[in-house]
C-alpha cells in the first residue's frame, strides 16, 4: 500500500501553470515524469531507468551511515583568496556567493560516523559549492579525514565528485594532490582501508590524486569520471575517442575501476567491504 498519494491532474483541464512547481521531475534518459517523493524515498534514482539524480551531501550521509552516528569535524576551516585572484569576477565574491547558496564554508563535509556499526571517517564533496573544485581547505579537510582514520585506526571513505583543482588558489590547489595522497601512503603502510566512491562527475586533479588511490573503488551508475576533457585529449592525441569512454561503465570494462554500485545498494555493498577489509582482519582468534 502506497505512504503517500500522488497529485491528479488532468492535461485537458488543467493549465500548465496550475501545476505547483517542484512536485514533478524528468528523468534525462527514459523522458519518464517521476513524483518527487517517490524520486526521494528511492534515493533520488530513477527506479525504472536507474538514472542517479544529483544528492545534497547531506542526504548522502543520511542514506549511508547509522542514524544519528555522524559527528562533523573541522567545521572552522574557510579559503582566503590569497593571492587576490580577479576574473570576471573575484575568488571573494564567489566564496561569497557560494557560501551564501549552500549555508556551507566550503565544498566538503569531513567527520566520523557509523556503518552498520562499524566505525569509520568519512569525507563527501559538494559539487554546488564551486563544482567541488579542491583548493586548500578541501584538501586540508580531505587530508585531515584521512588522518583522523589513523589516529582512530579505523577505515576511509571519501565519496568524490569534483570538476578539479580551483584554479583561484593556483599552485596552492595543485599541491593539495601530493598532499592527500602522502597521507593515503601513511594509511596503506598501517594496513587500515580506504574505499574511494565515485560520483557524476569526478574529474581533473581529483580524479588524478585521492579518487583513484583507493583499496577498492567504487562508482555510481553512468558517472562522468576523468581527467582531461574530451576535446583536450582528442587536440593532444589527434585520435578519434570511443564513445562513452569517460563513463563509469567503459573503465569498469578497462580495469579502472573494481566494481559499479547503485547508490540504493552502497550502503549494504561498504557493510560486505569494511567487514571484509577491516572487522575480519581485527577479530581475537
Amino acid at each position: 500500500m502506497a505512504l503517500f498519494g500522488k497529485p491528479k491532474y488532468s492535461t485537458v483541464t488543467v493549465k500548465k501553470k496550475d501545476i505547483p512547481v517542484g512536485l514533478w521531475n524528468k528523468c534525462p534518459v527514459s523522458g519518464e515524469i517521476i513524483y518527487n517523493k517517490e524520486l526521494e524515498q528511492n534515493q533520488m534514482v530513477v527506479p525504472n531507468s536507474g538514472y542517479h539524480f544529483p544528492i545534497a551531501p547531506e542526504k548522502r550521509l543520511e542514506f549511508l551511515l547509522d542514524e544519528d552516528s555522524f559527528t562533523e569535524n573541522d567545521t572552522n576551516l574557510v579559503s582566503v583568496d590569497c593571492l587576490k585572484f580577479q576574473g570576471v569576477a573575484s575568488y571573494e565574491d564567489k566564496l561569497k556567493q557560494h557560501r551564501a547558496k549552500t549555508g556551507r564554508k566550503d565544498a566538503v563535509f569531513a567527520g566520523t560516523g557509523r556503518i552498520h556499526e562499524i566505525p569509520i571517517s568519512i569525507a563527501v564533496m559538494d559539487f554546488r559549492f564551486l563544482g567541488a573544485s579542491m583548493g586548500s581547505v578541501v584538501g586540508e579537510k580531505v587530508t585531515r579525514v584521512i588522518e583522523r582514520a589513523l589516529e582512530k585506526k579505523i577505515p576511509c571513505v571519501i565519496v568524490s565528485t569534483s570538476g578539479g583543482a580551483r584554479m583561484y588558489e593556483g599552485i596552492l590547489s595543485l599541491m593539495q594532490m601530493a598532499k592527500t595522497s602522502a597521507a593515503l601512503g601513511r594509511l596503506r603502510q598501517q594496513g587500515l582501508p580506504y574505499i574511494s566512491i565515485l560520483t557524476n562527475p569526478t574529474t581533473a586533479g581529483v580524479m588524478a590524486s585521492y579518487a583513484s588511490l583507493g583499496d577498492v573503488i567504487l562508482a555510481e551508475p553512468g558517472a562522468l569520471i576523468g581527467f582531461a576533457g574530451p576535446r583536450v585529449i582528442k587536440e593532444t592525441t589527434q585520435q578519434a575517442l570511443p564513445d562513452g569512454f569517460q563513463t563509469a561503465e567503459f573503465l569498469l570494462e578497462h580495469g579502472l575501476l573494481d566494481q559499479i554500485v547503485p547508490r540504493t545498494e552502497t550502503r549494504e555493498r561498504l557493510r560486505v567491504l569494511l567487514t571484509a577489509l577491516y572487522l575480519k582482519h581485527r577479530e581475537p582468534a
